[in-house]
C-alpha cells in the first residue's frame, strides 16, 4: 500500500527564501518555536500530577481515585488526537495551535479553583483537550521546519516537551505546593506565553506549510505493504506500551514511591522526579539525530535493551543508587520516541498529522490506563511491590526484531 501525499493546497508566492520548492535547510526558528511551545504545553500537563499528592491530601483520595484522575486526562488526550490529525491532513488548521492552549488556559482555571473530586476530573479532561488539540499540528510544524532531518527535528520538538515535563515538577513545588490549589492558576501565565508563540507559529504555518509540504514530499519513500503497515503497528503498540506504562510509574507514581520506601519530604522527591524527567529530555533530543545516522530500529533496540538492566536493579536500590539508576533509565529508554515517531511518519508517508497523533495519542493513551492500574495495584500490594513488577517491561523490546523494514525507509 503506497499512502497519497497529503493534500495541502499548492505554494504561495511568499519570499523565496522560505517557499521555494528546491530543498531547504533545517529552520531553527520554526523547529525551535514548535520546541518551546512544546515546552510550556508539557510544563502545564506536567503540573498536574505534580499535585498529586497534595490533591490526595486536600480531597482524600486513594491510589484508584489519583489514578482514575490521570486516566481521564490522558484518555482525553489520546482519543481526540488521532481524528485531529486525519482532519489536518486533508486541511491544514495552523490556528488549532493557539486554540488548543487556550483551551489549556481554561483546564487550569478550573483546576485552580475545583472544589470536589468530580471536578477536578472535569478539569483534567479539558486540559486533555486542548493537549489533544496542540500535539498534530504542532508536530506537523517541526517537521516541515526539518529541511529532510525529520529525525533531528522530532527529537527537539519532542525534548521541548520533556524539558517542560521535567520543570514543571520544579514550579510545582515552588509555587504550588507551599501556596496550595489556588496557586495553580499562576500556571496562566505560562499559558499565556504559549498562546502568543503558537500564533506566530500559526502565520507561518498558513503562509508556507504549502510549499514545505511539496519540498519534503519530492524525496519521501514509498513506506511499507498493508501488511507491513499492520505488523508494524502491532509491534509499535507493544513497545509503546511497554515504554508508557513503565514511564507512567515515575511521573505519576516516583514520588509516592519515594515517599514510602525513603521517607522523603514531597518537595525532597519532586527533586528525584526532577532528576528523572530531564534525563528523559536529555535522551530524547539524542535519540533523533542518532537515529537519522544510524537507523531508527538500532535506536530502538539500544533503548529498550540497554534500559533493562538498570530496570531491573532499581527496586533494590539505595537511595543514592535509585537516583542513579533513574537517571539512567531516563536517558536510555526516552531515546526511543523520536525514532518510533519517525519510523512510522516513513511507513506511511503523506500522513503526518494521522500519524503524529496515533502516536502522541497511544503515548496518552497507554499512559492514562497504565496509570490507572498501577494505581489500583498499588492500593492492593504497596507501590514498592509495583516497582518490582514493572522492571521487567523493558524486555518486551525484544518485539524489535519483528519491525518490518521497507525500501527506503531507515531501519
Amino acid at each position: 500500500m503506497t499512502a497519497k501525499p497529503s493534500q495541502l493546497g499548492t505554494p504561495d508566492t511568499a519570499p523565496v527564501s522560505l517557499t521555494a520548492e528546491k530543498p531547504h535547510g533545517f529552520l531553527l526558528p520554526i523547529v525551535g518555536g514548535a520546541a518551546v511551545a512544546h515546552l510550556l504545553n508539557d510544563m502545564i500537563q506536567a503540573m498536574l500530577p505534580a499535585i498529586f499528592p497534595m490533591l490526595k491530601s486536600s480531597f482524600a483520595l486513594d491510589f484508584g481515585q489519583i489514578g482514575i484522575l490521570a486516566l481521564v486526562y490522558q484518555i482525553t488526550a489520546s482519543l481526540l488526537q488521532p481524528w485531529v490529525g486525519i482532519y489536518t491532513d486533508k486541511h491544514p488548521q495552523p490556528w488549532l495551535l493557539p486554540s488548543g492552549m487556550v483551551m489549556t488556559a481554561v483546564g487550569i482555571a478550573l483546576l485552580a479553583t475545583a472544589n470536589s473530586y468530580h471536578m477536578l476530573l472535569v478539569a483534567a479532561a479539558v486540559i486533555g483537550i486542548g493537549s489533544a488539540t496542540f500535539h498534530p499540528e504542532a508536530s506537523r510544524i517541526a517537521r516541515l521546519g526539518s529541511g529532510g532531518k525529520f529525525g533531528t527535528a522530532q527529537s527537539t520538538f519532542q525534548v521541548g516537551g520533556n524539558s517542560g515535563s521535567a520543570i514543571g515538577p520544579l514550579l510545582t513545588a515552588a509555587i504550588i505546593i507551599p501556596h496550595g490549589q489556588g496557586a495553580v492558576a499562576w500556571f496562566l501565565v505560562v499559558a499565556i506565553v504559549a498562546i502568543l508563540v503558537l500564533t506566530r507559529l500559526s502565520v507561518w504555518g498558513r503562509h508556507h506549510g504549502a510549499a514545505k509540504a511539496k519540498s519534503l514530499s519530492q524525496g519521501q519513500g514509498a513506506g511499507l505493504d498493508r501488511a507491513g503497515v499492520i505488523r508494524a503497528v502491532a509491534v509499535i503498540c507493544i513497545l509503546m506500551f511497554a515504554k508508557f506504562v513503565y514511564i507512567a510509574s515515575f511521573t505519576n507514581y516516583f514520588t509516592f514511591y519515594l515517599i514510602e520506601r525513603f521517607q522523603l519530604s514531597v518537595q525532597h522527591s519532586q527533586m528525584f522526579l526532577f532528576m528523572f524527567l530531564a534525563a528523559v529530555a536529555a535522551g530524547t533530543f539524542a535519540g533523533g539525530p542518532v537515529g537519522d545516522r544510524i537507523g531508527r530500529k538500532a535506536v530502538i533496540w539500544i533503548s529498550f535493551l540497554g534500559v533493562a538492566p538498570f530496570a531491573l536493579a532499581l527496586p533494590y536500590a539505595n537511595l543514592f543508587w535509585t537516583a542513579v539508576l533513574a537517571i539512567a533509565i531516563g536517558l536510555v529508554m526516552s531515546s526511543a520516541f523520536a525514532a518510533l515517531v519517525v519510523y512510522a511518519q516513513e511507513a506511511v508517508p503523506g500522513r503526518v498529522g494521522m500519524v503524529s497523533g496515533l502516536m502522541f495519542g497511544l503515548m496518552f493513551g497507554i499512559g492514562g490506563i497504565g496509570a490507572a492500574g498501577l494505581g489500583e495495584l498499588a492500593d492492593k500490594h504497596g507501590i514498592v511491590w509495583v516497582y518490582g513488577v514493572i522492571s521487567f517491561l523493558p524486555l518486551l523490546g525484544l518485539a524489535t526484531a519483528f519491525l518490518p523494514t521497507a525500501r527506503k525507509l531507515k531501519g
